[in-house]
């Protein structure tokens, strides 16, 4: 069905750039960092050499095989989620890390996500391939069966909390239903209940705080006020992150040379050190390597390629993209802090090992010439 191509050099040469940026940032952000926490930049350089094991063996094994799998995947996911409430280890009051010992870290609702699309996919395929023409009844249908699957891993990652991660769910299923051309009036009518319904929470949360935690508890009630701290730029993390970036001018303060701590400066705010050491130049050089890596997998989905591939490139795109603007976003005051992590270049073994699986995905893409496909 497929006659190979050659390797996508333009992608891993953007991946391995941005490999250089993470482990060399997150080895000036050390400054800040507990000391028990250990040498986060070789652990970082570590987790990308088995990235690009994972890289070799999806390419070897295509992204066929991930198909079939997506729903054992998808199962696997959500039990490891469900085990976290039993066997997760608790760190600053959230339950979403299992620990294993002489390794680290594990965080599923990081792979949670790659199996969402795997799966979300598959759902839209058979969907496609059933009606050329489907109903309304038979759209309400499938957007029930799909509304589920991500209800399933979205009330399970909201319970450890990790309402981050949650968020991220829901815009790649939006992205990816969407792209299955449903009709629009499914999506108005979406916004609109979704709408009303924020709308009465924030409204509670801002008139009578007592109801709100009576009703919805005082961890929510706190989620909401880290959320909401942004709108006057309170808060340790945003004021000293923007502080380090205001202050380093065009070429920055100079490499490990972040003037200003401020917490979570590895994950979170590694935007901030990463700004602090090489100024506004610094910056934009970094969001345009981004946007080039972006472009790619946009204009790869664009070419005629098989349904389930486009549909796993859009979920891709919608991740990375809301991801990289939310994180740079809440770093410089624009955007809520809700503790999402800047793709590729974030410390964090579970996030980016996801994120080479990803790599791998779009390689195979990439490396696909199809002779012949059948659209509905």
């Amino acid at each position: 069905m497929y006659e190979r191509k050659k390797l996508n050099f333009s992608i891993l040469f953007t991946v391995f750039l941005l490999a250089i940026i993470s482990i060399a940032t997150i080895y000036s952000a050390q400054t800040y960092i507990a000391k028990d926490a250990g040498n986060l930049a070789l652990k970082q350089f570590i987790w990308y050499l088995v990235g690009i094991v994972l890289v070799i063996i999806l390419i070897k094994y295509k992204n066929d095989y991930l198909y079939k799998n997506s729903w054992f995947l998808y199962i696997l996911g959500n039990i490891l989620l469900l085990g976290l409430f039993f066997f997760g280890k608790e760190i600053n009051s959230s339950r979403c890390w299992y620990v294993i010992p002489g390794i680290g870290s594990f965080q599923p609702s990081e792979f949670m996500k790659l199996f969402l699309m795997l799966s979300l996919s598959s759902m839209i395929h058979d969907f496609r391939m059933k009606y050329s023409d489907p109903t309304i009844k038979n759209e309400f249908l499938f957007l029930l069966k799909t509304f589920i699957i991500l209800l399933i891993p979205s009330i399970l990652t909201f319970l450890q909390p990790d309402t981050g991660c949650v968020i991220i769910y829901f815009v790649i299923y939006v992205a990816m239903i969407f792209a299955s051309g449903i009709r629009t009036r499914w999506f108005v009518i979406a916004f609109s209940l979704a709408a009303l319904i924020i709308g009465l929470v924030i409204g509670l949360y801002f008139t009578n705080e007592q109801t709100f935690i009576s009703i919805f508890g005082t961890k929510l009630f706190y989620r909401f006020n880290r959320v909401f701290d942004w709108t006057d730029g309170s808060g340790l993390q945003l004021e000293n992150a923007m502080s380090a970036i205001g202050s380093a001018g065009l070429f920055g303060h100079g490499y490990n040379k972040t003037p200003i701590y401020f917490p979570e400066s590895g994950t979170d705010f590694i935007f901030a050190v990463f700004a602090s050491n090489f100024g506004l130049i610094g910056s934009f050089l970094l969001i345009a390597l981004i946007v080039y890596f972006d472009s790619k997998v946009i204009m790869l989905a664009q070419r005629k390629i098989s349904d389930k591939d486009r549909y796993v490139l859009v979920g891709i795109v919608a991740m990375l993209v809301f991801q990289q603007v939310q994180n740079i976003g809440m770093t410089i005051g624009l955007f809520p802090i809700t503790g999402i992590t800047l793709p590729f270049i974030s410390y964090g073994g579970s996030s980016l090992l996801s994120y080479m699986i990803i790599v791998g995905i779009i390689l195979n893409i990439s490396m696909e010439k199809p002779r012949k496909y059948k659209y509905k």
